[in-house]
């Protein structure tokens, strides 16, 4: 890709972040979130690796009033196996803790299957991701299919070095069906703007805007994302 083409995609990936909470702030059923969260990366091998990961999803913006309310943390854990040189399958876990901080809701256990393509043109790099997932509760059972296409790359230069920043914009389809359950899609836009604090520390700040179950009501919930990445 040009350099032309490549300050093109910078800036508009800085007006998507800008522009957001205007594009959003008239939309009806929006609610707001802070997700913070602490990564953990360890290569078994050459070809295998384990990611496990902490977050915590909490209110700023519900129901047009500003608050701070915990919602649920989550405890991931993610084994990455690699097929090819650009390509990995993986298998994850989480649970949800829900129950204890609102009663109306149900603690969910999660299973992941992933598949991973990367490709890398220049500076940039692309991704395309697939997964399919099963979410377990105490009521139902929920199978949700997606599809991400992101990209990422060094706003200095052409390789990534330590203290530079970078820049990462994906774009993700999701189906959700269940028993007894209407066909869900949803849509997420996601910007992040990371750094590389040394060779095993990245810091990451974004913004996630979501539109979901949009084919029936549509919800609409804006993400503020932090990310610490630990890299053994």
């Amino acid at each position: 890709m040009t350099t032309f083409s490549t300050r093109l995609l910078f800036i508009f990936s800085l007006l998507f972040v800008i522009l957001m909470p205007s594009l959003v702030k008239a939309q009806e059923n929006l609610t707001g979130y802070w997700n913070p969260k602490v990564s953990l990366n360890y290569d078994v091998s050459s070809n295998y690796s384990h990611n496990f990961s902490v977050e915590k999803r909490s209110y700023f913006y519900r129901d047009s009033d500003l608050q701070l309310n915990v919602r649920q943390i989550d405890l991931n854990h993610f084994s990455n196996f690699k097929v090819l040189d650009n390509q990995s399958i993986g298998f994850g876990i989480k649970y949800r803790l829900k129950e204890t901080f609102e009663n109306s809701t149900e603690n969910e256990l999660r299973f992941t299957e992933q598949y991973n393509i990367t490709l890398k043109r220049g500076s940039i790099r692309y991704g395309h991701r697939l997964r399919a997932q099963q979410r377990i509760t105490k009521s139902s059972t929920v199978h949700r299919f997606r599809y991400r296409f992101a990209l990422d790359f060094p706003l200095k230069g052409k390789e990534l070095d330590i203290g530079e920043p970078y820049l990462m914009v994906s774009t993700e389809s999701l189906l959700s069906v269940g028993k007894s359950l209407l066909p869900a899609f949803d849509q997420r836009l996601t910007s992040k703007l990371g750094w590389v604090l040394s060779t095993t520390t990245k810091l990451q700040l974004g913004m996630e805007y979501r539109t979901e179950n949009y084919a029936q009501s549509t919800e609409n919930k804006l993400f503020f994302l932090t990310e610490l990445v630990l890299n053994l």
